[in-house]
């Protein structure tokens, strides 16, 4: 039986909305396709997003970053992750070997630890790259980059770069220096139009545009929570803890998940992001993102997603105090744009299928 093993980071939800429709289009093609996580991913939403019978293992693939909430990374206590993860290396490059050498997998995917490309490498097993940056990209773009240890670097640089494929889809940081790196299309879902049926449930009138509030799978930020009630659009929110508002819906109250409206929303507001502007942009939704400036990846995904949709960039200044109405009234009047073809996930499975062929 064909094995996949799957390392994704958890930082927010994105790594795994950006590998996981390549798992499934594989899943698709190799009959008895047996699929391994590993990930300290949330379960649900891990089982939300993969075919039906993969196994979990649930520990961490790399440091991650730490946040406050979804704009604010904490680089000093970040970084001291990093340098601490790496000078236990060892100790973690065994344990990785030791579970590749048990599952034996055929080709291990990783979104974007380098951890198990170096396992994999050094036993042999087929290892391929797959995201948008790496973390040597961001490590070398941060605001504290002249913290950052030169061999930390050069290690990550060097494991990335030794890997058999690395796939950049689009859009991506340049990553020019990979000489392994294959370019393909966007990688994102696609989501059914089901407005009517929504605005029923939501309570929602029929002429209210909806409008999805998204920001990655990070809590900390609830614009909701200080701005009045307006009849402009119908908010969709994660959740409304504690109260109710005659403008918004929250998914977990519904049993909905944002797959679910990501059709059928006229407007997302949000953060810079793979996952949010590649399924923006492949189901054809106008944008309004807040500024992420300390983020190497946002000036990439800034550029590309004003080519492709409707953007407005909204200021924390104004967010916070809810100015909010001019940008969504610009972007509703510019209307949805032509969706963009996802073809990064049938590119991304032809090139890694022959390895689960054998």
């Amino acid at each position: 039986m064909p094995h996949l093993f799957l390392a994704v980071t958890a930082h927010g939800y994105g790594h795994l909305a950006q590998s996981s429709p390549v798992v499934e289009a594989l899943a698709r093609r190799v009959p008895g396709l047996r699929v391994t996580l590993q990930s300290d991913i949330d379960p649900a939403f891990a089982r939300r997003r993969l075919p039906l019978g993969f196994t979990q293992l649930h520990e961490p693939t790399d440091p991650g970053l730490i946040m406050d909430g979804p704009l604010v990374t904490r680089w000093e206590e970040s970084l001291a992750a990093y340098v601490a993860f790496e000078a236990d290396y060892d100790r973690h490059l065994q344990r990785q070997l030791a579970t590749l050498r048990d599952l034996a997998p055929d080709l291990v995917l990783a979104d974007v630890p380098w951890l198990p490309l170096e396992a994999a490498r050094r036993l042999g097993i087929p290892a391929v790259g797959l995201c948008s940056f790496t973390w040597y990209d961001i490590l070398h773009g941060c605001p504290l980059r002249d913290q950052v240890p030169d061999a930390l670097l050069a290690h990550l640089r060097r494991v990335y770069a030794q890997a058999d494929l690395f796939i950049r889809p689009v859009p991506a940081m340049a990553m020019q220096w990979l000489p392994n790196a294959r370019t393909v299309g966007p990688i994102a879902r696609r989501a059914p139009d089901r407005r009517a049926e929504l605005r029923q449930r939501f309570g929602c009138p029929a002429d209210r545009p909806l409008a999805l509030m998204q920001f990655g799978g990070f809590e900390g930020l609830d614009p909701l929570r200080d701005w009045p009630e307006q009849d402009q659009v119908h908010w969709v929110v994660q959740e409304l803890p504690g109260r109710r508002r005659r403008d918004a819906a929250a998914l977990g109250e519904h049993g909905l998940e944002v797959l679910d409206v990501l059709g059928s929303v006229d407007l997302i507001l949000g953060k810079p992001g793979y996952g949010t502007y590649a399924e923006a942009a492949c189901n054809g939704v106008p944008v309004l993102h807040l500024p992420r400036e300390d983020w190497p990846e946002a000036a990439a995904l800034d550029a590309w997603l004003g080519m492709v949709v409707p953007t407005r960039e909204l200021s924390l200044a104004d967010l916070a105090a809810g100015r909010v109405a001019e940008p969504i009234a610009a972007l509703l009047a510019a209307g949805r744009p032509a969706p963009v073809a996802p073809s990064g996930i049938e590119e991304s499975a032809d090139l890694l299928e022959p390895w689960l062929r054998g």
